[in-house]
């Protein structure tokens, strides 16, 4: 074997060699992809730009969440949002809240001549003959509404889907435990049909006094740092016909109604649509700073509404009472009842302090008055 023979054999064995040392193992999966921060923004131009469904507040492909209290308009703003929509595409509302025949009454003139919705609006509702979840093979009446969810998507092929409201896919909404998993469900619809979602929900309680901050949704914390967008409702305390709208969270645009520009709406029924229309002003829609709808608080009823607290909160033995009942009793936040409560023990602590003198001091000063 000439020399040149001896090194290309010895460098096939080497090339071998490397070749068995890099052979790579069992290729595993990850759940991230990773590309240059260049490439996603050339990938991302090569998509649509999110549309807004319903003003500057709930875009394309984003889970919304619009939360007030009890009987402020969420449901009438809600099927308001689903009619408009619905002029250009399918919507399910998922309505937990009412029966068919107050459905008919909010949209009807004394349940006779009907509004004419388009036919693109389908509404859904819980049939009380299959409610047997365990009958259908679920753990849970949630995880069966879940599905029937996902089932009614699959059918109907709709993009659009308004849930009226939260509480009736998990019992706790309020509990983060059960914020997160109800929040990775919707994001898992989502994500998987390419669906916009806006869900309804309640708030606790709160002070009337305070502006609406993201506090005041039940389960914030995980709630809020799951959805895409929120935006909420308060009556305003000028005119009870009048509610405004606030943003909470935006992703996809700049805030734009803030605690400086609410947007102001009235509630009304003019004939068989029970509407909830934006107040006109010259340029669009009327806005006016928050705290012009906020319940003013004057002295004399701060002090009646402490005197209460302070009243249940001292019988609270009698009736059982929690801070979260008084709160409720006394239409303010559990955090206002602790507040009270607090500064009210510490007065009657700096005026027992200020009563009691040490018996070292009153003994010197007897000494005093009997020289």
């Amino acid at each position: 074997m000439s020399a040149v023979e001896k090194l290309s054999s010895l460098a096939a064995v080497k090339a071998g060699i490397n070749q068995a040392v890099v052979i790579p193992g069992p290729v595993r999966k990850s759940v991230f992809n990773v590309k240059s921060a260049n490439q996603w923004l050339k990938d991302a131009s090569g998509k649509p730009q999110p549309k807004p469904l319903y003003m500057c507040v709930w875009f394309e492909g984003e889970v919304c969440i619009l939360f007030a209290d009890t009987n402020v308009g969420k449901s009438i703003l809600a099927v308001e949002i689903a009619r408009q929509i619905s002029e250009r595409e399918p919507v399910i509302y998922f309505d937990f809240e009412l029966s068919d025949k107050q459905f008919e009454e909010r949209y009807s003139q004394d349940f006779t001549n009907h509004y004419n919705f388009n036919n693109n609006l389908m509404r859904a509702e819980i049939d009380p003959d299959q409610v047997d979840y365990k009958e259908a093979g679920f753990e849970s009446l949630e995880d069966f509404i879940s599905s029937s969810i996902e089932q009614a998507v699959q059918s109907t092929g709709a993009k659009v889907l308004i849930i009226d409201n939260l509480t009736y896919l998990k019992n706790e909404t309020e509990k983060a435990k059960e914020a997160l998993p109800l929040m990775k469900h919707l994001k898992e619809l989502k994500n998987k049909y390419g669906l916009s979602i806006l869900a309804l929900a309640h708030t606790p309680k709160r002070d009337l006094t305070q502006p609406i901050t993201m506090n005041h949704l039940g389960g914030s914390k995980m709630l809020m740092n799951f959805c895409d967008s929120s935006f909420a409702l308060g009556v305003s305390a000028k005119d009870q016909s009048l509610r405004y709208l606030k943003q909470i969270k935006c992703r996809n645009a700049q805030m734009k109604y803030t605690v400086d520009n609410v947007a102001v709406f009235e509630i009304s029924k003019p004939a068989n649509f029970l509407s909830f229309t934006p107040v006109h002003a010259v340029h669009g829609v009327h806005t006016t700073y928050e705290h012009e709808h906020l319940k003013q608080q004057t002295k004399e009823s701060k002090e009646e509404i402490v005197n209460k607290v302070m009243l249940l909160y001292n019988n609270k033995n009698s009736n059982n009472y929690t801070q979260r009942d008084i709160a409720r009793e006394c239409n303010i936040s559990v955090g206002a009842v602790n507040k009270y409560i607090n500064r009210s023990r510490s007065l009657i602590e700096n005026r027992t302090d200020e009563h009691s003198e040490p018996m070292n001091d009153r003994e010197h000063r007897e000494q005093d008055e009997q020289k």
